[in-house]
Formats: C-alpha cells, sequence, structure tokens
C-alpha cells in the first residue's frame, strides 16, 4: 500500500453507509482496510442503487479500495480466524471498526484479551445501544420540519442521509486519534460513537437548539431560500434552474453588476431602510430583491444568466440531474479527483479518489471495490500465516469462501 496513511491496517465489520464510508476515508488515505463479510454476503450487498441485472452500485461505491475476506460468521473456528485477524501483531494494526452488535466474540473487553492495546470503533444507534438508522435519527432531530416548500403540512425527508455522512468522517477521525494516542502511551481503546449524538452535536452546533430554546420559537418553513441571508432557485427562459446567493458584500457587488442592478438595489436600500451589505439586511428584504432578479432570470436562457454571473464573479449554479453531473466537464470529466474505472460486474464509470490533496504525497487513485472473499487466500496466508493445505480444507469444510 502507498498513501499518507500506509502501514495503517483496519479490520471492519460493517454494513450500511456510516462505518464503510469511514473505512473507504481511510483505505482511499492508503490504509489497509480488510471488511469481513459472511460467506453468504454482507446485509447490504444487493442495497440500491443496482444495475439492471442486479449488481449493487451503492456497495461498490462505499467498499472501493478494501480488501475482503468472506467467513461463515456462525461457525466457532471462522470467528476464530477473524479473532486472530483483529488482533493480529503489527505496529499498524491492531484496529477494528464495526456497526455490528460488539458483543460476545465481538466484545472489546473479548478482543481486548488478545492484544491489550486494540483499537476499537463501534457506531451504535444511539447512546443506549438501541438500533437506529439516519432515517429515525433524523426524524427527531426537527429537520423534517423545517425541510421542503412553505405551507408543507408534515414531515420532508432528507435524500442524503447527512448523519451517516458525518458519522463516517468522524469515525474515520477517531479511529486516527486513537491510534496516536496509542503511540504516543501505548494504551488502546474502546471508542463508541453514537449515530444520535453525532446528529444532536451537529444540531447543536448549527444553533437550532439555541433558537429554539432561546427566542422560544420553532422555526417556519422558508421552501428554497436560504434562513438569514438571501439565496433562492430561479427559472430560466428555457424552463432551467439555477441557485443565486449573497454571502457577502462582494456577491452583492457581483450580481447587481452581472443583472445591472445597481440602482435597483439601492431603491431597496432606500425606501426599506436596509443595508445589502449585511445578512439581516439582505433577510428582510428577500421579496423585493426576488421581484428585481426574477424578471431578468426569466428573460434569459439559463447560458446567458449562467455567462453573465459567471463573468461577474456572482455566487450561484445550476441544478443539474445525476446524469447531467456525470457529463459535466468541469465537475467530473475533467476533475483530477475523478478515474473511470471498470467496476468489475457493473461497468465502466467515473469513481472519485479522496478530495483531500497533501503536499507531501500525491493522491492515490482510487481503486475498484473487491469482489466477495476476492482476498480471503492472501490474507489468511500473509497475515495469519496459515499454509496451503489448511486454507484449502478451511475452503472445503465452508469455513471461508471466495475464489481460489
Amino acid at each position: 500500500m502507498t498513501g499518507i496513511l500506509a502501514g495503517l491496517r483496519i479490520v471492519e465489520g460493517s454494513a450500511f453507509i456510516a462505518a464503510p464510508l469511514g473505512g473507504m476515508t481511510l483505505a482511499q488515505l492508503g490504509a489497509d482496510v480488510i471488511r469481513f463479510d459472511d460467506i453468504k454476503g454482507g446485509l447490504d450487498n444487493d442495497r440500491w442503487p443496482i444495475t439492471k441485472d442486479g449488481r449493487s452500485i451503492y456497495w461498490a461505491g462505499l467498499n472501493k479500495g478494501k480488501r475482503s475476506i468472506a467467513v461463515d460468521l456462525r461457525n466457532p473456528r471462522g470467528r476464530e480466524l477473524l479473532t486472530a485477524l483483529i488482533t493480529a501483531p503489527g505496529e499498524g494494526a491492531g484496529i477494528f471498526t464495526t456497526n455490528m452488535p460488539a458483543r460476545g466474540w465481538l466484545a472489546y473487553e473479548e478482543l481486548a484479551k488478545k492484544r491489550a492495546d486494540l483499537i476499537a470503533l463501534n457506531i451504535v444507534g444511539d447512546r443506549h445501544g438501541t438500533a437506529n438508522v439516519d432515517y429515525t435519527i433524523n426524524a427527531i432531530t426537527g429537520f423534517p420540519m423545517v425541510t421542503g416548500p412553505v405551507g408543507h403540512q408534515g414531515p420532508v425527508n432528507a435524500v442524503a442521509p447527512p448523519w451517516d455522512l458525518a458519522t463516517a468522517y468522524a469515525g474515520a477521525m477517531a479511529i486516527l486519534a486513537a491510534e496516536r494516542h496509542r503511540r504516543m502511551t501505548g494504551q488502546g481503546q474502546r471508542i463508541v460513537l453514537p449515530l444520535q449524538d453525532m446528529a444532536l452535536s451537529v444540531t447543536s452546533a448549527l444553533g437550532y437548539l439555541g433558537e429554539a430554546v432561546v427566542n422560544d420559537v420553532d422555526r417556519p418553513r422558508y421552501g428554497n431560500e436560504i434562513f438569514g441571508t438571501f439565496g433562492r432557485d430561479f427559472k430560466t427562459k428555457d424552463a432551467r434552474f439555477i441557485m443565486i446567493c449573497i454571502f457577502s458584500d462582494r456577491h452583492v457587488d457581483a450580481l447587481a453588476v452581472a443583472g445591472g442592478f445597481a440602482a435597483a438595489f439601492r431603491k431597496i436600500e432606500t425606501e426599506s431602510g436596509v443595508d445589502l451589505k449585511t445578512d439581516a439586511g439582505r433577510w428582510t428584504a428577500r421579496a423585493e430583491l426576488c421581484a428585481v432578479i426574477e424578471p431578468w432570470v426569466a428573460a434569459h436562457t439559463a447560458a446567458d444568466v449562467g455567462a453573465a454571473l459567471k463573468k461577474a464573479g456572482a455566487l450561484w449554479a445550476p441544478y443539474q440531474t445525476f446524469r447531467e453531473l456525470a457529463a459535466d466537464k468541469e465537475a467530473v470529466r475533467d476533475n483530477p479527483m475523478f478515474t473511470v474505472l471498470d467496476q468489475p460486474g457493473i461497468g465502466r464509470y467515473p469513481v472519485a479518489a479522496t478530495p483531500l490533496q497533501f503536499g507531501a504525497l500525491p493522491r492515490e487513485a482510487p481503486r475498484v471495490a473487491p469482489k466477495l472473499g476476492q482476498h480471503t487466500d492472501e490474507i489468511l496466508s500473509a497475515i495469519l500465516g496459515l499454509p496451503d493445505h489448511e486454507i484449502a480444507r478451511l475452503h472445503d469444510e465452508k469455513v471461508v469462501g471466495g475464489p481460489r
């Protein structure tokens, strides 16, 4: 392995999003991440989106660059092998991450008997250990009650799973923090990361809880408007949509230049008594700003509006579908973060490497996701030191699986 985390080995027992995405984040930085699954496949091996013949594009996306070992998780010998793998010696080894129930043979206390300096990250639903997923946790945060169009009754769920994503990256950071602590002190530890607490901590940090308590209000729905400043979607002459935002003085001036709005903006300030160079002023006068901007956008094509906004240096973006994004020259096709990979069983499509750019080392190119059990034999041989005849016997007895 190469990359900034070369020499680090993480064993992962995971499903769905938070744990595998955290592991993939480390794998993209050069860590050797070994995912174990049951020989029949994991809980999420067929999760959507899928190809027309049922291959999971989702699974491939979250597990690229990892190695795979397939073991009969119900077989005592299979569990012994995984215990040995998790607790194998080595300076950068002895790191385990899971969102499975970490009890019995996977309990930290049991694994630490084999390696005292073990680092184990356990992602759980809530601090009590109750099962939860992003969608059940999001329900309690309040966000679904402010998401959606003005006047809508009832919750609007998020399409992207924000708390899974935040937990994945927090989990990767936690592993690196614990590994640094181990290098300095020699101590291993168990890390517990509740998905619900991750969501609640972000909700608190963004001021939503503070607003509710201090102002004694429930924020209403504002549709596509950005709360507390100016930002909204606008429809062009050719029925495309663009997002226009104002987050600073410079954005006010740039937008004024793009649409010739300088006089109209000054009039808004004079008649409304606001300063458009402030967030409060833009939020207070958002209806007046829309009344100026909307007719201009509606009278021009998306190409013309985009060209004017780009030339002026305004803050804006076109709305795109996923297919349009895949064909986007700037965002994907010419972006050095992407490589077109041929994922076995799925096909060729652009795959992102890590978004991090380190000055000391070049960015590692993305690697395909493994087939189930693809690396079983090499892991049993190179890490656990099993001879070929023993590995063959394990296959014959269906303790392990994967290509021979």
